[in-house]
C-alpha cells in the first residue's frame, strides 16, 4: 500500500513514547506519577455538561453551518468584545473541531509553498507539523530561558525575509509558562508593523490561566486598525473551562479568510457535534462558570508556585517561574552526561532522562526535544500537591542515585 510523502514532512512524537511506556507500566500495577498531562484535572462545569445534554434531548443532533451556530458565534463574538477588546463579527468567527483543528485549518488556508512561518521556541509540539503539512517552513527564534524564553524585536527582525509571511505568538506558553506583558507585544508588533505580508497567528487557548494579577492581551487589541486585517486569533474552550474531550476551537479573522476556512472545513469536517453548540453558548455567557474558572485558575496558581520552588531546590535542576498555564519547563541540562539514578545511567539529552525517570523512579515527564529545546523538560502541574510532591520526591531520588521511595 502507497503511503503519501507528505507523511514524510511530520515527525514522530517523542512524547508519545514515552507516554506509551507509562502506560504499560501503569499496566502491570506500578504507581505512576504522571507529569504529562496537557489537560486541566477538572471536570467541566456542571452547567455546561447540562446545555449540552438538554440540546440532545431536544433533538439537535442534526447538521449545523459549517462555521457554527449564529447562536455559538455570536455568543463568541461577543466574549471577544467584552474580555479582549476585539471587535469580530459573527461572520468573522469559525468554530473547529478543537485549537489544533482551528490552527490547521486557518494555516491551510493561508500558506503557500516555501512560506516562512517564524516560531518562537520553546513552541507547542504541533506547530511545525502543521506549518510543514501546509507547504510552509517554520523559522525558529529560540527564547532564553535568562529572559523568562521571552524572545526580542531585535531577534524578531534579523529571522524575517522576503519568504516570512506568517509569525505565531503563544501567550501564555505552552511549554514555556511564559506570557508577554502588552509593552513585550507592542515592541514585537513594531517590527511586523514593516512588514505588511506578514500575517500574525495568535494562540491564546491559555488566555484565563493567568498568575500574579496578570491580565490576557490580545495582539489584534494592541492597535485593532492597524491588526484587524493581519490577524488570526485562534481560541478552544479546552483549557479554560476543563473541555478538551469536547473539541471545541475556533478563529477570528478577517472575512475573506473565515469563507476560506469555512470553505475548506466543509470538504472536511463540516460542522462539529451540533449538541455542543449551545454548550459554546452557556460556557461563555453563563455567570455561573465564571467562579469554576477561577477556582481553577486558583488551584494552578498555586501547584505552579509550587512545583516551581519544589524543582529549583534540586541541585541540578533550574526552572523559569511559570507565569500562565499549567507548565513548568524545567532545564536538566546540568543532570546530563552524569550518572543518575541507583543505575547510574547516564543520559544524553531530554528524551533519555525522561526515559530513565520513568523506568526508574516511576515519574513521567514530556523531554523539551519536541519543543526545541534538547536540555529541558516539561511537568504539568495540573494535578494535586499531593501528586507534585510525590512525583518531585522521586525525581530527588533519581539525581540524589536513590532507589524510589
Amino acid at each position: 500500500m502507497q503511503i503519501a510523502d507528505r507523511l514524510n514532512l511530520v515527525a514522530e512524537s517523542i512524547t508519545l513514547a514515552v507516554q506509551a511506556q507509562a502506560n504499560a507500566l501503569k499496566k502491570q500495577g506500578i504507581d505512576v506519577v504522571g507529569f504529562g498531562a496537557g489537560e486541566p484535572d477538572f471536570d467541566t462545569p456542571p452547567c455546561i455538561k447540562e446545555a449540552a445534554i438538554e440540546a440532545l434531548r431536544a433533538g439537535k443532533t442534526k447538521y449545523e453551518p459549517t462555521a457554527g451556530t449564529p447562536e455559538a458565534r455570536a455568543a463568541i463574538a461577543d466574549k471577544l468584545r467584552r474580555y479582549n477588546s476585539l471587535e469580530y463579527s459573527p461572520e468573522q468567527i469559525i468554530v473547529s473541531v478543537g485549537g489544533k483543528h482551528s490552527l490547521y485549518v486557518a494555516m491551510m488556508a493561508t500558506l503557500n509553498p516555501g512560506d516562512e512561518v517564524i516560531i518562537p521556541a520553546p513552541y507547542w509540539v504541533s506547530y511545525p507539523e502543521i506549518v510543514k503539512l501546509a507547504g510552509g517552513v517554520p523559522v525558529y527564534i529560540r527564547g532564553e530561558p535568562s529572559r523568562d524564553f521571552k524572545i526580542t524585536p531585535d531577534q524578531l527582525a534579523a529571522a524575517i525575509t522576503s519568504k516570512t509571511r506568517m509569525f505565531i505568538i503563544n501567550s501564555p506558553s505552552n511549554p514555556g509558562g511564559h506570557t508577554y506583558h502588552a509593552q513585550e507585544l507592542q515592541a514585537l508588533a513594531a517590527v511586523i508593523e514593516r512588514h505588511p505580508q506578514i500575517m500574525v497567528c495568535s494562540d491564546e487557548i491559555y488566555e484565563r490561566l493567568l498568575f500574579n494579577g496578570q491580565r490576557s492581551c490580545s495582539w489584534a487589541a494592541l492597535n485593532w486598525d492597524a491588526w484587524k486585517d493581519r490577524t488570526i486569533t485562534c481560541n478552544c474552550l479546552s483549557k479554560t473551562y476543563a473541555m478538551t474531550g469536547w473539541r471545541i476551537g475556533y478563529t477570528a479573522g478577517p472575512k475573506p479568510l473565515i469563507a476560506a476556512m469555512n470553505k475548506l472545513q466543509s470538504q472536511m469536517t463540516s460542522n462539529i457535534t451540533s449538541f455542543c453548540m449551545p454548550a459554546i453558548v452557556n460556557a461563555l455567557t453563563d455567570s455561573t462558570n465564571e467562579r469554576e474558572v477561577e477556582k481553577m485558575r486558583i488551584a494552578f496558581e498555586e501547584r505552579g508556585e509550587h512545583m516551581w520552588r519544589r524543582l529549583n531546590a534540586i541541585e541540578g535542576i533550574t526552572c523559569v517561574r511559570p507565569t500562565g498555564a499549567f507548565y513548568c519547563f524545567a532545564s536538566v541540562r546540568d543532570l546530563l552526561n552524569r550518572p543518575l539514578g541507583a543505575a547510574a545511567t547516564v543520559c544524553k539529552d531530554a528524551v533519555e532522562f525522561s526515559r530513565q525517570l520513568l523506568s526508574q523512579v516511576h515519574v513521567a515527564v514530556v523531554p523539551g526535544n519536541d519543543f526545541g529545546f534538547d536540555d529541558h523538560v516539561r511537568l504539568s502541574f495540573a494535578t494535586s500537591k499531593q501528586q507534585i510532591d510525590k512525583g518531585i520526591d522521586r525525581i530527588q531520588a533519581f539525581v540524589n542515585g536513590e532507589a524510589p521511595r
